[in-house]
């Protein structure tokens, strides 16, 4: 599929759909007037008709004839909050559905009317939900046609005009929707991570990934550590929750440099556990058969990491993933066993399903040693107490800088992801204390999520850092907007928005 953006007057456009946003009544609409008067007042009657009120999800689909170039008019419900990212970019992926369903080849898609302000924003937004619109995961199926995407060409018009008023222009419009459109892709890409069975998508299928990565990018460089490699820098909780699967765990670390001499090092780290089993806290077979998920953390680092390479960003960048898979075998590490951290912390295991915080622990540990990092993040489907306090749609964010935590959430707010600031509160440590180690790897029910970013914190020590519960929104059981059904690839755009912009 190939997006683009054309300055052309939207009614001359012989495109097969031409969709237009409506927020609202369409009759307030001053661009919608004018092409129902084109129409001989065709459109506003079938608007009553089907009492169609821009309402977000709404669509109507209007065939002019004669009276205009384009086979048929998609009017496209953007509800009220037409400028809010993530609405914009549900939009676009909206607009690309009703082309996909009417079997359209060529989309242009009327961008909603915008200051110069908010235009690149908005060129932007839609061409990521352009591109998230038209993401189907087929590759197992035998019959692909219920699943091919017919649409060859998307173009974005900007010209909403009426009469002489023309709509606001910006050199960076067509830069923008590029930047979309690269944004779009490396969500896809983690989408496809996530949604790959197990089976394939292993410690070693995602060694091979980034070293992709580091053939398509000449600023990008990767380590793959071997678990010989991992054992003599000490990472015992990390190969533990490995040590039931017959396949090597793999540390994996991607380094991205600009060309310039970098203004700070952020590193991004990534849950990798490309299977859960729970095991031998074996979960239930309706808990386990999504646990393909469990890596999602893992696939939004380093999917992000080739759209910040494409794009560039002035500062060094370091995905750091720790990836093996948790599964039942007389190898497999056991309730009330001890396991020695990379940093000398002693943690009794109390619950062999709160495995990524073990991952993780040695992976934040690493990542502080080797690379020096100015920011820390990461990112892991680490805690269900997490969706309990956010729901399915908002990740949980934890930070130990409260100016790294503003800067964070400024962030997400641009990406249009939804997060949210959650407390670190030092009463509940008590929780995670152990009568015979220095800590234990899981809690009380109570503050789940909490006590999971106490363990992590105990491993950060002074640098600032941010940790991203994302176990609500890193998979959806429904499409809607810009989501699809699988992998949501969630978290990709806010680390490409604070990697380029922050």
């Amino acid at each position: 599929m190939k997006i683009s953006y054309l300055s052309s007057a939207a009614l001359k456009s012989n495109a097969d759909l031409l969709a237009i946003s409506v927020s609202g009544a369409p009759s307030d609409d001053a661009f919608l007037k004018e092409l129902d008067k084109a129409l001989d007042g065709r459109l506003f009657a079938q608007v009553a008709t089907e009492s169609f009120e821009g309402k977000a999800g709404q669509s109507l689909v209007h065939y002019p004839g004669e009276a205009l170039p384009c086979a048929a008019i998609a009017l496209i419900g953007a509800g009220k909050k037409k400028s809010d990212p993530a609405s914009l970019r549900d939009l676009g992926a909206n607009a690309y559905r009703c082309a996909r369903r009417l079997k359209s080849k060529r989309l242009a898609l009327v961008m909603p009317a915008s200051t110069a302000k908010t235009l690149d924003l908005t060129g932007q937004m839609l061409a990521e939900g352009l591109v998230l619109g038209s993401y189907r995961f087929s590759k197992y199926l035998s019959d692909k046609k219920a699943s091919e995407q017919p649409v060859e060409v998307c173009e974005i018009l900007s010209d909403r005009s009426v009469g002489k008023k023309k709509a606001p222009t910006s050199r960076g419009l067509k830069a923008a929707i590029e930047r979309g459109v690269v944004i779009g892709e490396a969500t896809c890409h983690a989408r496809d991570m996530v949604n790959e069975p197990a089976e394939f998508m292993s410690p070693e299928e995602v060694a091979n990934i980034a070293r992709g990565l580091a053939k398509k990018h000449k600023s990008i460089t990767v380590k793959v550590l071997g678990e010989k490699e991992c054992e003599k820098l000490g990472m015992n909780m990390f190969l533990a929750v490995g040590r039931g699967s017959a396949r090597e765990s793999k540390l994996i670390h991607l380094t991205y440099k600009p060309a310039k001499k970098a203004k700070k090092v952020m590193t991004f780290v990534g849950k990798g556990v490309t299977f859960d089993s729970g095991g031998y806290s074996l979960k239930p077979s309706a808990a386990m058969v999504d646990m393909k998920i469990d890596m999602s953390g893992c696939a939004a680092v380093v999917s992000a990491l080739d759209a910040i390479a494409t794009i560039g960003s002035p500062h060094e960048i370091h995905v750091i993933t720790a990836c093996c898979e948790n599964l039942v075998s007389g190898t497999a590490f056991l309730l009330g066993d001890v396991l020695k951290s990379m940093d000398g912390t002693t943690v009794e295991i109390t619950n062999t399903d709160a495995e990524g915080r073990l991952t993780l622990g040695d992976a934040l540990t690493y990542a502080q040693q080797k690379t020096k990092p100015d920011e820390l993040f990461d990112f892991a489907t680490l805690t269900g107490a997490c969706m309990v306090a956010l729901g399915s749609y908002t990740a949980g964010v934890f930070a130990n800088n409260e100016a790294l935590a503003k800067a964070w959430m400024k962030s997400s707010d641009g990406a249009g992801e939804d997060m949210w600031r959650m407390p670190l509160h030092k009463r509940l440590k008590s929780q995670i204390k152990s009568p015979i180690a220095d800590l234990k790897n899981s809690g009380d029910r109570w503050g789940g999520a909490i006590t999971a970013g106490l363990f992590l914190d105990h491993f950060v020590k002074e640098t600032a850092w941010v940790h991203v519960d994302l176990a609500g929104p890193a998979s959806s059981t429904r499409e809607g907007g810009a989501t699809q059904r699988g992998g949501t690839g969630f978290a990709v755009a806010t680390i490409v928005e604070h990697a380029t912009r922050g």
